[in-house]
């Protein structure tokens, strides 16, 4: 399986907050977006991606003086990323590895969508799903 499959499946819209936004905005907009990263923008394309995980520590660390500070302060600015054409299987492995839970997917440059943990595992569960399927519907041809 392919990451355009799970494209297809889930859809290819992308949760987007400029680098200078306040980390306020980020928060509203996570809310009213309901869900867990965005990725962040800039004039130049992707400049990074922020997650409630990255809220949460830079509120530990700097308390509620944080929500007035830029998203640029907070996010993570290494950004991986995948084409539609990567398999699930090998972006599940540079997930593992590398513990992160979302990847932007670019094609020729371009945002095209982004994959979550609980995407990939989605797609793992409904593959599951056919091969037993198919194993049954065999079995029963007997």
């Amino acid at each position: 399986m392919r990451i355009a499959d799970v494209l297809r499946n889930k859809g290819s819209d992308v949760a987007t907050v400029e680098a200078g936004a306040s980390v306020a905005e980020l928060l509203a907009a996570l809310a009213g977006r309901n869900v867990g990263a965005m990725v962040v923008t800039g004039p130049g394309g992707i400049t990074g991606i922020v997650s409630e995980r990255d809220v949460v520590r830079g509120l530990h660390d700097r308390g509620g003086a944080l929500l007035g500070a830029p998203v640029a302060e907070i996010m993570t600015s290494e950004v991986l990323t995948c084409t539609p054409r990567d398999s699930v299987d090998s972006l599940t492995v540079l997930m593992t590895e590398r513990r992160i839970r979302h990847v932007p997917v670019l094609d020729d440059g371009r945002l095209v969508g982004i994959v979550s943990i609980g995407d990939v595992v989605k797609s793992r569960i409904d593959q599951l799903q056919n091969d037993h399927d198919q194993l049954a519907a065999y079995i029963a041809q007997g």
